[in-house]
């Protein structure tokens, strides 16, 4: 038996497994699939929400905390494990935003910086977007993470780990209960015990938490994206414009990205999809046309109200935990929201206050 049981192997579950591991505590992380190859795999990897000034003070809170965490745990990773995570601090423009002076007023309220610049400072940093782009806000210090890379750098930073046991390919079938304690999980071929049970499936939560009588308001969201070989330099920085985004890699890639779908566990990418995000891709970086598409896929975001997770108990059990429901923004906060719930697992002073993100009062 270990001392902790965590259901789901993306970025939260792992980063999860790693932050107790290191207290000292036995773990076992079970996966559906294999480690990070959900939500974690499939989004883009920008540090910091779109358009943040649009989301409430929790996510503000914990995407805050995660910024300068992620500049630690990339250096971390690729010296524990020799895989780098690729971490870019380049920078975000944001073109065309309607509500200009709201963000600024954000920025300063949040000692967030951010600038409106002229097209002259825009072209300059990257001129090869499209022509015509009179005004944009610059956020410098917005970075980028490789997520499928992330993803292997913590997945081999659990095969490493003396204190975690890693089952992959194994989905749980059911908890099992014993009055108000979760004693472990089943799964087609075993039992696995654990003295806290810890759900960090993403959009399969609230599956797992039905047979408690918990309706947990979490519902797959599907984002489609695509990426571009392009040449290095091509585009340098996140560049968002019109609620879709282009993301640079080391290598010259260019991610393009996403939609937001409410249509179930659908994961299929669509050709109607693959047109529009080419044509996104085009109409901020003409460029792209010269480039060879290489991949178009989907994945399926926890969307949750306000995008603002659960994070904590799970009321009505003694040993059961939640760290799920990050919406748009898993990447974005998983640093911040796995310490959080490392800070209440191990009884610490949590680094932020747990209050908003807890499920009484919110289910």
């Amino acid at each position: 038996m270990s001392d902790y049981l965590i259901i789901g192997a993306g970025v939260m579950g792992m980063l999860t497994a790693r932050e107790l591991a290191q207290s000292g505590a036995s773990v076992t992380l079970v996966e559906m699939n294999n480690c990070a190859q959900e939500a974690s795999w499939a989004g883009g990897g920008i540090v910091s929400p779109l358009y943040p000034w649009r989301y409430s003070d929790p996510v503000t809170a914990l995407a805050t905390w995660s910024q300068t965490g992620y500049i630690h745990l990339a250096q971390q990773l690729l010296e524990e494990t020799g895989l780098d995570p690729e971490l870019r601090l380049k920078g975000m423009f944001m073109v065309g935003v309607d509500d200009e002076d709201k963000a600024l007023a954000w920025g300063r309220r949040y000692n967030k910086p951010m600038e409106r610049v002229n097209p002259d400072f825009l072209y300059q940093k990257e001129p090869n977007l499209a022509a015509g782009c009179e005004s944009a806000l610059w956020m410098p210090e917005v970075g980028s993470i490789r997520n499928p890379r992330l993803g292997r750098s913590l997945r081999r930073s659990m095969e490493i780990s003396a204190n975690i046991n890693l089952i992959e390919q194994s989905r749980v079938e059911r908890l099992l209960v014993e009055n108000e304690t979760i004693t472990g999980v089943q799964l087609a071929d075993q039992v696995l015990y654990g003295d806290k049970i810890v759900v960090t499936a993403g959009a399969w939560s609230r599956e797992l938490l039905q047979p408690l009588n918990i309706d947990l308001p979490i519902e797959p969201v599907k984002g489609q994206m695509m990426i571009f070989k392009a040449p290095v330099g091509l585009i340098n920085r996140v560049v968002l414009m019109q609620n879709r985004y282009l993301i640079p890699r080391n290598d010259g890639r260019i991610l393009v990205g996403s939609t937001l779908e409410r249509v179930g566990f659908d994961k299929q990418p669509t050709e109607e999809i693959k047109q529009s995000l080419y044509q996104t891709a085009l109409n901020i970086c003409p460029a792209l046309e010269n480039c060879e598409l290489e991949r178009h896929w989907a994945g399926l975001r926890p969307g949750s109200p306000e995008g603002i997770p659960y994070i904590g108990a799970v009321p009505g059990y003694n040993n059961l935990y939640i760290n799920a429901g990050h919406f748009r923004n898993g990447l974005v906060l998983a640093p911040a929201s796995t310490r959080l719930l490392g800070d209440i697992l191990l009884q610490r002073q949590p680094v932020i206050d747990p209050e908003p993100y807890q499920m009484i009062g919110r289910v």
